[in-house]
């Protein structure tokens, strides 16, 4: 068995896509890639994919990932290659490793998102992250299956920032960029929640809706604040392989006969 670990992105137009919907695109496209699928067992078979912590539907994303068991042995980037070419523009495979390591699901520490505001200008979106980041505690409210549940919003925000970006739209108008690193806690916190919690500590209420786009998510650095790539574990245990390898035959050959001709003279 292999494992194979994929990023991929949700762009334009396809980040209105649910992952019921994505799941659907994606199984089609590995039955076009001709991908050596690892099946479950019982009556009803299913493809082994294991999805982690999709972003919400209408959001964007740059860094989704999933897991696939495979039967036969692939190269990662020529896997990659052939699933890109088989979704549609917007649902694209960027990135491809194996799996050599464990725990993937348990590295998605925390999210970096990027909050585009029209009509919102560079100094109410400043005054707004300053009072949110002020506050001990910022309770908002989220419909759920179960009803309306308050929660705190604060305390997932491991960072905010805000920037202006005037004058980059055609029509001249203002707007401003958020930039913000959450915790994956639960209840789990959504960009969502933190423009509930600055309308409530700020009066923020943008005329229009906000484009949202998660940049990246993995470990998190508490210290900088920081979201590291979740994937490099499994580079770094490929590139120590043959240096062990080659290690461990080094050792085994016979003293004063290096490895590549330690065989020589055989029969």
């Amino acid at each position: 068995m292999q494992r194979i670990r994929l990023r991929y992105t949700k762009r334009g137009r396809l980040r209105f896509t649910s992952h019921r919907d994505f799941q659907r695109a994606f199984e089609r496209a590995l039955r076009r890639a001709e991908v050596p699928m690892a099946y479950s067992a019982g009556f009803t078979p299913h493809p082994k994919v294991s999805y982690a912590n999709a972003a919400p539907t209408g959001t964007g994303s740059e860094a989704e990932y999933l897991e696939i068991q495979l039967v036969e042995r692939r190269d990662p980037e020529r896997l990659r290659k052939l699933l890109d070419e088989s979704l549609p523009a917007g649902l694209d495979v960027v990135d491809a490793v194996e799996a050599r390591t464990s725990g993937l699901a348990d590295r998605l520490q925390a999210s970096v998102w990027e909050i585009r505001l029209d009509g919102v200008g560079a100094e109410a979106s400043a005054h707004a992250v300053e009072a949110f980041l002020a506050a001990a505690e910022v309770q908002v409210e989220r419909r759920t299956k179960n009803g309306m549940r308050a929660f705190d919003a604060r305390a997932a925000v491991a960072r905010l920032e805000a920037d202006g970006c005037e004058g980059d739209r055609p029509d001249g108008k203002a707007c401003a960029i958020l930039r913000l690193v959450v915790r994956h806690l639960t209840p789990a916190v959504r960009p969502d929640d933190v423009l509930s919690g600055l309308r409530a500590t700020a009066d923020l209420a943008p005329p229009v809706p906000a484009a949202v786009t998660r940049l990246a998510q993995g470990l998190l650095d508490e210290e900088t604040g920081t979201v590291t790539d979740p994937l490099a574990p499994d580079r770094d245990a490929a590139t120590a392989a043959p240096s062990t390898a080659a290690g461990l035959s080094a050792a085994k050959a016979p003293s004063g006969v290096s490895p590549a001709v330690s065989g020589e003279g055989t029969a």
